[in-house]
């Protein structure tokens, strides 16, 4: 077992054994125990009651978070040519489509969201294998398949994400950062469940939400009180 660091102890010192929180009591925890020198992302985990093996119950979505995310995003925009220029006018970093194609199959994937058009998905099937693994892979479901490149892109430069249920019934999302303030992070967090509400499958029996933990890089989990949170 690993020894725990004088930071760790500490940081687990401000914590109430046993305890649950609201959204805005964890975000305010979840920052006074960060003990890390960078801006530390703020993330939210919940386990469901869903079978992510059946495909009626594998829950997957998008949200646009009020306060976005706290990350500069680097975009990259496949299209036809007649696309290019509004691909870039919403600010996306790099488009094109061919050059960009050969660049990822040869291994390039130094972006972190990949939106393209419904024409160009056949041209990306083979890149699966390059793509998949990183998360990166254009998908109809989270938006980023689409005629509409431009609105696409500036959804998610504002702080639209895109979630899933792992295999394991846990969806993981970050929706901040540890500068945020504890409001601006209980408002994201909000929006994330409110939004995961909506999707519940109507084949999915029993409690929803089994629990809701929220923690910044490094730092401990806080666990959310459930009953304090609308709509679950």
């Amino acid at each position: 077992m690993s020894k725990l660091t004088k930071k760790r102890k500490l940081a687990l010192s401000k914590l109430t054994p046993n305890k649950v929180y609201t959204f805005i009591d964890a975000s305010k925890v979840t920052k006074e125990i960060s003990t890390t020198k960078f801006d530390s992302s703020v993330d939210v985990d919940i386990r469901l009651g869903v079978d992510p093996r059946k495909a009626d119950q594998m829950v997957r979505g998008t949200v646009a978070l009020p306060h976005g995310t706290g990350k500069t995003l680097k975009v990259l925009v496949l299209c036809t040519p007649d696309k290019e220029a509004e691909a870039t006018e919403a600010g996306a970093d790099y488009v094109g489509l061919d050059d960009y194609l050969k660049k990822i199959e040869a291994g390039w994937t130094d972006v972190d969201v990949i939106i393209t058009m419904p024409a160009i998905m056949a041209k990306l099937g083979k890149l699966g294998r390059v793509l998949g693994p990183r998360g990166l892979m254009p998908n109809p479901k989270s938006g980023t398949v689409t005629l509409e490149v431009g609105k696409a892109v500036k959804e998610v430069k504002a702080g639209k994400i895109d979630f899933k249920v792992d295999k394991t019934g846990i969806i993981h999302a970050s929706i901040g950062k540890v500068s945020f303030s504890a409001d601006k992070l209980a408002e994201n967090a909000n929006e994330l469940i409110q939004t995961i509400v909506k999707l519940k499958p109507s084949s999915s029996k029993g409690a929803y939400f089994k629990t809701i933990y929220m923690s910044s890089t490094m730092g401990p989990s806080v666990e959310i009180d459930k009953s304090t949170v609308a709509g679950i």
